[in-house]
């Protein structure tokens, strides 16, 4: 397939391009940088310059492939709604153009919020909706676009997507402990934390893409959920600093804004999207990654 990929020089896209090449599937990336156009073409992908703002080159990207993976994300933490709008509105416009071509379209969508004090699974929809909710509501407003004829997988990632050059949230945990002096957790630790590595986070975008019904809502989980304790414990051992417990009120003071998910106890299973996918998990665990010692390069 000719697959068309937004995010394609991202942390979990640029590992999804490799896989889709590998497979045998031809790539167009999105790039918004010389950067990350350089990277597309090394590996032999095609190039579309534009970004998450630029719909119109989105459009043309969506109408000329096979197959769409939406990747891209602005990760504006300090003023969600910017994101949460940008999401909204790339969405609308690659629907709109697959609209009666039952050509797939995955989005990467989370896990946050679909479920309380249980196991999330497969079956648990987002209580997003609209403009104005979680990343824009994107993942039900995608999944409407089943019934005009597209074939719209939505792929919840892990909240924690590690491996040897990751930047997101754990790196932003060690970047905080290193500052502090302190490698914290919020209350007693208890709370979990779901994550995958990024191998396997392409391996399912990849075999998403090739084989999930339209409808379908992937769990890009390999673990359920590792003890934020057991996570602040891993990086106190690669900084060389004490561990502590830090007050539910102080989290967000402590942690910034990363405070707020931090402390959150979200539980996943990828049961039946292992079943579905014949896939295995293979990389590291979060905590094996951690003592492998990447995240603590200075």
């Amino acid at each position: 397939m000719h697959v068309f990929v937004t995010g394609a020089s991202g942390w979990i896209g640029s590992a999804t391009v490799d896989e889709l090449l590998a497979a045998g599937h031809k790539v167009t990336g999105l790039a918004r940088s010389d950067t990350s156009a350089a990277s597309l073409d090394a590996k032999g992908a095609q190039v579309r310059r534009g970004d998450l703002d630029d719909l119109d080159s989105i459009r043309e990207g969506a109408a000329t492939a096979d197959a769409v993976i939406h990747l891209a994300n602005k990760h504006d933490f300090d003023n969600p709604a910017v994101s949460d709008r940008a999401e909204r509105a790339a969405v609308r416009a690659i629907g709109d153009v697959l609209t009666g071509s039952g050509r797939p379209f995955l989005l990467a969508s989370g896990v946050a919020g679909a479920a309380q004090g249980r196991v999330m699974t497969e079956d648990d929809r987002s209580p997003f909706h609209g403009p104005e909710s979680l990343r824009g509501g994107s993942e039900n407003l995608a999944l409407e676009y089943v019934d005009c004829g597209v074939h719209t997988v939505s792929l919840r990632f892990a909240p924690t997507v590690h491996g040897d050059g990751d930047h997101g949230f754990i790196a932003a945990l060690v970047a905080i402990a290193r500052e502090k002096g302190v490698a914290g957790y919020v209350g007693d630790g208890a709370n979990h934390w779901p994550a995958v590595h990024r191998s396997d986070a392409a391996r399912v975008t990849r075999l998403g893409l090739e084989k999930a019904p339209a409808g379908t809502l992937l769990h890009v989980v390999s673990e359920e959920g590792v003890p934020t304790r057991e996570i602040a414990e891993a990086i106190g051992r690669g900084l060389g600093v004490p561990v502590a417990s830090i007050a539910p009120q102080d989290a967000e003071k402590h942690f910034g804004w990363i405070g707020r998910f931090f402390a959150s106890d979200i539980l996943v299973s990828s049961a039946r999207t292992q079943e579905l996918l014949g896939w295995a998990p293979s990389g590291p665990s979060l905590l094996q990654d951690l003592d492998a010692g990447s995240y603590f390069r200075a």
